[in-house]
């Protein structure tokens, strides 16, 4: 099996890492529930995994990402110990900077839109499944957690992940595949959850008459 030791390769492992501890420890600082060793690490895996798995099912990428690459199970592991040694600096650095759900998101778009890219996807579905790739593992780990997904709250949340698919593709036609796009697509979707956030921004409600 060849693995891609390259720069994107590295920045998706940390992608990997960060949605793990994101997981983690919204399973840690759960109320309602008593959470043990391995239903901590259980929401952190399946946050890691949940978007890139349903995207590679849908391209017929097999065997999926974390089952061919057995570095993805180890940036899983030392997210999920990061948790376990550091669970007050997480949980606070989670809930006044929110900067796990934010970082994982620009990372797994930019990346989920390149495999997609990569498995000669159009442009549109590429953008979608980066999208997918970003947002699915935090609705899996919300409805764990019994809350309402980010996606549904009123903050900008999918939609930063369409405009910064919408960057990356936009340089991807211009013949700008390399690291530098990466580094500012996802930084895209950052600033933007960042404004969103903070500015308490959101998209324009449907009204039912």
């Amino acid at each position: 099996m060849h693995l891609d030791f390259s720069f994107s390769y590295y920045i998706g492992l940390a992608g990997i890492t960060v949605f793990a501890i994101s997981g983690a420890v919204a399973a840690l600082e759960h109320k309602e529930h008593h959470h043990d060793v391995f239903s901590v690490f259980f929401t952190g895996f399946i946050t890691a995994i949940g978007g890139g798995t349903l995207r590679d099912i849908t391209l017929g990428n097999y065997p999926v990402s974390w089952v061919k690459d057995e570095n993805i199970l180890w940036a899983i592991f030392f997210g999920f110990l990061l948790v376990i040694f550091f669970p007050r600096l997480l949980t606070k650095l989670r809930n006044e900077l929110f900067l796990f759900d934010t970082l994982g998101i620009g990372i797994y778009t930019v990346l989920g839109t390149r495999i997609a890219l990569e498995h000669g996807v159009n442009f549109f579905a590429s953008a979608l499944l980066g999208m997918i790739s970003a947002i699915f593992g935090g609705v899996i780990r919300d409805t764990l957690m019994n809350e309402v997904p980010f996606i549904f709250r009123k903050e900008i949340y999918a939609t930063a992940c369409l405009a910064g698919s919408t960057v990356y593709l936009s340089l991807y036609q211009h013949g700008y595949d390399g690291n530098y796009n990466l580094v500012l697509s996802a930084s895209v979707v950052v600033l933007i959850r960042i404004v969103a956030v903070k500015y308490n921004l959101g998209l324009p409600k449907i009204k039912i008459f």
